[in-house]
């Protein structure tokens, strides 16, 4: 049983009010940690030491190349500590160890990335006549708010931590309370690279008690929020009040499109992968499988008989292929869907039953409904499990529509062995981004974000650190 506290201006600190929440083994339902219940006090402290270290502190004033030495450094600690930090991200997420380890391996690349990108920001000098020079610098935005999410936990974390910092930004961190662990080593990890105390501070709660009054700050100058779309809505709202520069990376029900022509084995692959991996718990997974009538019955078969082949288990055996849901209220939310898709009248094509000595965990088996109507809640709402639901389409046109008919936007994905129309395909669906012949990859060099209600700006990439930075022009006449 471990006690964790918050990390506030360099020191390991209680809530204020000295209250705890339990931190669970999604795999077992087990107690594994206390973490500390952040009421805004705490919130307040947290803020209070940002604001501190962006305006008085050394941070943001640091060289450019000390600013990348830092993250190099933090990248060569998370290596060092990959083994450790994958088995917790594991145990806290109940994701496969195997997946884990990537996680934690393109933690390490981000402060890389990052890193580097510290020294590449440059500015403009934008011709304005001969008696006048203008200069376009570009400066940190200031205190950065950063609320992330459960599936992802390192990794969401790092993801806007590591651009916010080569930014100059100041930090407060709001992990997602059901997985509060590996959030909690970027501290430690960041400390031991030679950060400066405030710069980046992590408190642990719910949303009413931590990320709301994160949100409402006056002395927070930009919120980065990857979660739910309503809770999305609220952050923008509440955001409106100071006018707070916000990011939202939020929902998907991504469309995964198998044409008639497609390599068949590599589209059942990657399809599987697109839905089933990470437990389904994927903003962008490819939870709507159109399939070209010619193959459809091939596919569903492939697909029914890759839900058969998943091992489920704790996240830790390393026979496990799904582990359980992150938590009991998700277990519930994702077999309510279950109930829902039946209710609807859409066929199963797999048994909807968790092994009796894993009874204890979270589990949902995948799950497949087949000839699903795309008016059908199922295939317009965001499960955020392992339940896929496939639909025909007999014409490049028809796919295209059902795609598009959707409030999402995030991604989609493409199988087929005709680059025309793999491309045009990819030009005329609403996503942000578009995979051909593959399913998942999001590369920290690209941008990620959606169009539609799948959110605001883009994360990762050039892009990534842009939104971390405020253009200052500055006019200069010569006499």
């Amino acid at each position: 049983m471990r006690e964790l506290q918050n990390h506030v201006d360099g020191k390991w600190i209680d809530a204020a009010d000295g209250g705890r929440f339990d931190v669970h083994d999604p795999a077992t339902g087990e107690v594994v940690a206390r973490a500390a219940d952040s009421q805004p006090q705490d919130v307040e402290r947290a803020v209070d030491a940002a604001r501190r270290a962006f305006d008085e502190g050394e941070w943001p004033r640091v060289g450019e190349r000390e600013r990348e030495r830092v993250l190099l450094k933090a990248a060569e600690i998370v290596r060092r500590e990959a083994a450790r930090l994958a088995e917790m991200e594991s145990l806290d997420s109940g994701k496969p160890l195997a997946e884990a380890q990537e996680d934690i391996d393109e933690v390490a690349f981000m402060f890389q990335y990052f890193g580097a990108w510290a020294t590449k920001v440059a500015g403009e000098i934008p011709p304005v006549g001969p008696d006048a020079m203008s200069l376009v610098v570009k400066e940190p935005v200031g205190v950065a708010g950063l609320i992330t999410p459960w599936n992802y936990p390192m990794l969401m974390a790092v993801q806007k931590v590591a651009p916010a910092l080569a930014a100059g930004c100041t930090c407060v961190l709001k992990p997602a309370e059901q997985t509060p662990l590996t959030a909690l080593e970027l501290p430690g990890i960041l400390e031991e690279a030679g950060l400066p105390a405030g710069a980046f501070n992590v408190i642990t709660g719910f949303g009413p008690g931590a990320g709301a009054p994160l949100v409402a700050s006056r002395k927070v100058d930009k919120i980065g929020f990857t979660g739910s779309l309503e809770v999305g809505k609220i952050v923008m709202r509440e955001s409106a009040d100071t006018l707070k520069r916000v990011t939202l990376e939020l929902g998907g029900k991504s469309p995964n499109i198998i044409f008639a022509d497609s390599s068949f084995e590599e589209a059942i692959e990657g399809t599987a992968g697109g839905i089933f991996g990470n437990q389904g718990e994927i903003c962008s997974a490819g939870s709507r499988i159109l399939v070209e009538r010619p193959v459809y019955d091939d596919v569903l078969e492939a697909m029914t008989q890759r839900a058969r082949d998943v091992r489920l288990g704790r996240g830790l055996d390393p026979a496990t292929t799904m582990g359980p849901l992150v938590s009991k209220e998700q277990q519930e939310r994702v077999m309510s869907y279950v109930d829902i898709g039946r209710k609807e009248g859409a066929p199963l094509a797999t048994e909807v039953r968790v092994p009796d000595e894993l009874s204890g965990g979270y589990f949902v088996p995948p799950t497949i409904f087949y000839d699903v109507d795309n008016e059908m809640r199922i295939a317009r709402e965001e499960i955020f499990g392992p339940v896929a639901a496939i639909l025909p389409f007999d014409s490049l046109e028809e796919a295209v529509r059902l795609s598009n008919d959707s409030d999402y936007g995030l991604a989609a994905a493409i199988w087929t062995r005709d680059i025309d129309k793999a491309l045009s395909t990819a030009r005329a669906l609403r996503a942000g981004t578009v995979w051909i012949n593959d399913s998942q990859p999001a590369p920290t060099e690209a941008p990620w974000g959606g169009f539609k209600s799948s959110g605001i700006g883009r994360e990762l990439g050039a892009h990534g650190i842009e939104d971390y930075l405020e253009q200052k022009h500055i006019y200069i006449t010569i006499r």
